[in-house]
């Protein structure tokens, strides 16, 4: 036990917790630290020279509060100077602790990208869900969101990510990439990602967001196909994707009664989206290339999980 300080003592004697505290409080029991600290300890611990090197536990931390709120590696290490409710999340103290530099949030960072650990940690989140019957089997909804990226040339390289590219949507133009996702029809967390750059067509990625033992299958007017739909009847397998209105022919009653009866569960996909973007203020691309947003992706998203399942998981934690 650390001894506390006279500022962790006036903390702790506050008469009202801020809603950062609150949600790092919730966030602290839900996820799985000791699961995901043993995955990454084979690639982080080993001897070194130099000075001590900072505990897997507190570099886990600073990066979720990274994801949790948009922050950059500069701008981590300056919160964890600025802000106690984050460094008391992390088990830091002035008093007591070195705060780590940004060069060390960068190495941790890079380490996870360059051993797919993020795909490792969203993989072991969802077999957590799995084990306690959060993220079920039997229904799919496919969707996708698009990323943006800045359009601008003006950079060491003078041009613009060759990672990203144009996407249009509706009337509007953007540049980015898309995270598709797959999600569990019934919990509406999330079991697959992929990421591709932005022209790619949604329904490409229908094949890599369906389960093996999907029965039911959800999706918008994008991922409409004659052919999927016919193969996936073949199969026994329902498909729920929204029909589209062609050319000079409007919808029948009965296909906007099923657009409408679908969308209910559809919209379900909307969630997740909603908590990497609003919650987690994902809305823009931070790296160059798609290797290092897809591996962002995937830590969003497992985060994204854990805070669309915290109440159940807080449940049971009791």
């Amino acid at each position: 036990m650390k001894q506390q300080s006279f500022s962790s003592l006036e903390y702790a004697h506050r008469k009202k917790r801020s809603k950062r505290e609150v949600f790092l409080g919730e966030m602290e029991v839900v996820v799985p630290w000791a699961r995901l600290e043993a995955l990454i300890s084979p690639h982080y611990t080993r001897p070194r020279k130099g000075r001590p090197q900072m505990a897997l536990a507190v570099m886990l931390r600073i990066y979720f509060l990274q994801q949790w709120y948009g922050l950059s590696d500069p701008g981590a290490e300056e919160s964890l100077y600025d802000i106690y409710s984050m460094r008391d999340f992390a088990g830091l103290d002035l008093a007591q602790d070195a705060i780590p530099d940004e060069t060390m949030i960068l190495n941790f960072r890079h380490l996870l990208e360059k051993h797919d650990l993020t795909k490792a940690l969203f993989a072991e989140v969802t077999a957590l869900l799995q084990d306690r019957a959060l993220l079920l089997r039997g229904g799919t909804i496919m969707d996708a969101t698009l990323i943006a990226a800045s359009p601008s040339p003006k950079n060491a390289k003078g041009r613009r990510d060759p990672d990203m590219s144009q996407s249009k949507k509706g009337n509007q133009w953007y540049f980015g990439m898309k995270a598709h996702v797959g999600v569990d029809a019934k919990s509406g967390l999330v079991h697959t990602v992929k990421t591709t750059t932005g022209k790619v067509h949604d329904a490409k990625l229908t094949g890599d967001l369906i389960r093996e033992d999907d029965r039911v299958v959800f999706g918008d007017k994008g991922y409409v196909s004659d052919k999927r739909r016919r193969a996936a009847r073949a199969k026994g397998i329902l498909w729920a994707v929204k029909d589209k209105r062609k050319r000079g022919h409007a919808l029948s009653a009965s296909q906007q009664k099923r657009n409408k009866r679908h969308g209910w569960v559809r919209a379900k996909v909307e969630y997740v989206f909603r908590v990497i973007k609003c919650p987690f203020g994902y809305r823009k691309v931070r790296y160059r290339g798609l290797a290092k947003n897809e591996a962002q992706m995937f830590t969003l998203t497992a985060l994204a999980n854990l805070y669309l399942a915290r109440k159940r998981l807080r449940a049971e934690s009791v």
